[in-house]
């Protein structure tokens, strides 16, 4: 039995020769708001599809919302590295819960561009409501006929006065119900990427309506089709430059995918923790699941895939962490992650059997979301093609 006894999520994790003891507080201080603010309301927020207003004020408070964002603008404070990003990834993977975390985070992927490129005037507007969880920012690329192909959007932005009137639609975005905002890509030259803009549109002015996508996975997070007929959007609205927002876009993609990959390893690790603590109970002709060869050589190679990932994460989170966009592997990384995280879950659900397919169960909500992160952020037919193509072939 001792064998199997130190099969936990802490365990699966092999040590970051660069993470010191500030990120084990930060570990413990998130671990502590996740388990009493989140974990107990999961179910009931799944079956809401959505998570309370409330909600975010706390994790503000905690620090979490604000991680990262400097305190002039109502964040936590520019002391965290990519490290302490990855912990925060981590442990709101641990509760198993994706569509809790999108919800809560999404910020995460829809403020970035304000504070890089934005005007100062935008910051000062925008990052406080934001941090302090008053209200909430998503992300517009995706558009119904596009996917992932970003150079070829068609939502377009024409010159009206002094301002822009926006017409298109944006489709399968996180918040996208629930937001005051959203960081939109949008046409404003000719084709290709070099026509690409980036703005700002308030999702409750005129023009705007919404559509409710039901989900197979991320229950908890809402997630919206967005019209824009005729939205006018002033001057101050641009985020950056006239048709350079593409570049925009890419160098966010490299942050969400990092952020992406913790969060499926991490989800892989739950699953090997339920499947290892139920093989050591469960029993089978005459003996436990630990027992049969079979069951002890799926989870270690769980182990193998998890290890070898998370390796690859911790050292790629380092070179961005000293400056370094490192395009091709950050590509491969999120399809190494999103595959360790599916072979999990399925091998898990396997060892679990009728167990792990009952609701509420984490490794039942973690196998249906695995589509979502192996498609979220670069599907990973997108990713090995960028990968080619880094590599010149």
């Amino acid at each position: 039995m001792s064998k199997y006894r130190d099969i936990t999520f802490d365990s699966l994790r092999p040590p970051a020769p660069w993470m010191d003891e500030t990120h084990s507080i930060w570990r413990n201080s998130v671990r502590a708001f996740v388990d009493k603010e989140l974990v107990p309301h999961i179910e009931e927020w799944e079956a809401a599809g959505e998570i309370p207003r409330d909600v975010y004020p706390k994790a503000a408070e905690a620090g979490l919302i604000g991680m990262g964002y400097p305190e002039k603008y109502g964040g936590a404070g520019t002391d965290f590295d990519r490290f302490h990003g990855t912990v925060t990834s981590e442990e709101l993977a641990r509760m198993g819960a994706g569509g809790v975390s999108s919800a809560l985070m999404i910020h995460g992927i829809g403020l970035p561009p304000v504070m890089a490129l934005g005007t100062e005037e935008m910051k000062q507007e925008i990052a406080p409501q934001v941090l302090s969880g008053k209200k909430q920012i998503s992300l517009g690329i995706t558009e119904p006929g596009g996917g992932s192909d970003v150079a070829q959007l068609k939502t377009n932005a024409k010159r009206s006065g002094n301002g822009w009137v926006v017409n298109g639609s944006k489709t399968y975005i996180t918040g996208g119900c629930t937001s005051k905002w959203l960081t939109t890509a949008v046409r404003t030259g000719g084709p290709g990427m070099g026509g690409i803009s980036l703005m700002l549109i308030d999702l409750e002015a005129e023009g705007v309506s919404r559509t409710s996508l039901p989900k197979m996975g991320w229950w908890a997070s809402d997630t919206a089709t967005i019209h824009f007929d005729d939205v006018f959007v002033p001057p101050e609205n641009l985020i950056g430059e006239v048709d350079r927002g593409f570049y925009g876009i890419m160098a966010n993609f490299n942050g969400e995918r990092l952020g992406m990959a913790a969060q499926a390893t991490a989800c892989a690790r739950v699953c090997i923790e339920e499947a290892a603590a139920w093989a050591q109970q469960r029993e089978t002709f005459g003996k436990r699941l630990a027992d049969h060869q079979v069951i002890r050589h799926k989870i270690s190679s769980m182990c193998q895939r998890v290890w070898a990932s998370t390796a690859m994460l911790d050292q790629l989170t380092w070179r961005v962490q000293n400056g370094e966009q490192p395009v091709a592997e950050l590509a491969m990384l999120k399809v190494q992650a999103t595959e360790t995280m599916e072979y999990c879950a399925r091998e898990a659900m396997q060892i679990l059997g009728g167990a792990g397919f009952i609701r509420g169960h984490r490794v039942e909500r973690i196998y249906r979301e695995v589509r979502v992160m192996a498609i979220g952020g670069g599907s990973e037919e997108i990713m090995r093609d960028l990968t080619a193509r880094q590599l010149g072939l």
